[in-house]
């Protein structure tokens, strides 16, 4: 079933569910670190939401796709995928400072996902953490910037990424109209250069999970191209 099916039908605890039917796979040890990471990102997203849903939803699909779909069990990469959006949204409660700069409070945050799991946790982390955003430009020209920029040096980011893009962009028709026409905005541009960066070489994806990872994004402009061209 669809993750977005899932969520539908089944909620966040058919999700939960579901990320512990791939946990099965896992050695006890890594998977009480995936354990610890889920956790940790319930209790900093335990008030977000969505607009329709609570926020874990999304960082639940993002993980379970990339182990299901993408075919990808490397521990470092899942644990930073359930906490992709951890220091970008809570950095001083996940820090434990109560004030800093933007910069400071990333960094600080950055350095207890070190501590907590390792330094290339954090590194994963800060390659899909958007920066401080200049208020005299564009912030969706800033937000592909920072996407292209960090993708070219980090390829096992682009996993997390393109898995993050794909829920937001083919879950696009999951939300409300309005949140459905910004976010085609903000990520329609990104589609081509996410598309070439998926077929590199030194993307660590086999060629079946990069076929499926492609139609994805063919999917997500279908669905783009419907809401902004109309």
């Amino acid at each position: 079933m669809p993750l977005h099916a899932i969520t539908e039908v089944y909620g966040e605890q058919g999700l939960r569910d579901r990320f512990r039917l791939e946990l099965e796979r896992f050695p006890l040890q890594e998977r009480a670190r995936l354990e610890r990471a889920l956790e940790l990102a319930s209790d900093l997203h335990a008030d977000d939401r969505r607009v329709r849903e609570p926020y874990l939803n999304h960082l639940l699909r993002v993980a379970i796709r990339i182990m299901r779909n993408y075919g990808v069990h490397d521990v470092d990469v899942i644990t930073a995928a359930l906490l992709h959006d951890a220091v970008e949204d809570h950095p001083a409660e996940l820090a434990l400072i109560d004030c800093g700069t933007y910069a400071e409070l990333t960094d600080a945050a950055l350095a207890e996902l070190a501590r907590r799991f390792n330094p290339r946790v954090a590194e994963l982390v800060r390659s899909v953490t958007n920066p401080e955003y200049h208020p005299d430009r564009d912030r969706n020209e800033q937000y592909r910037m920072h996407v292209e920029r960090s993708l070219e040096r980090d390829p096992w980011a682009r996993v997390i990424k393109v898995s993050d893009f794909t829920d937001n962009g083919v879950g696009v028709v999951h939300t409300t109209l309005e949140k459905a026409y910004s976010s085609a905005l903000k990520y329609r541009p990104l589609v081509p250069k996410l598309r070439e960066l998926v077929g590199r070489p030194d993307t660590p994806l086999s060629p079946e999970a990069k076929h499926h990872i492609l139609d994805q994004l063919d999917l997500a402009e279908e669905r783009f191209a419907a809401i902004l061209d109309t």
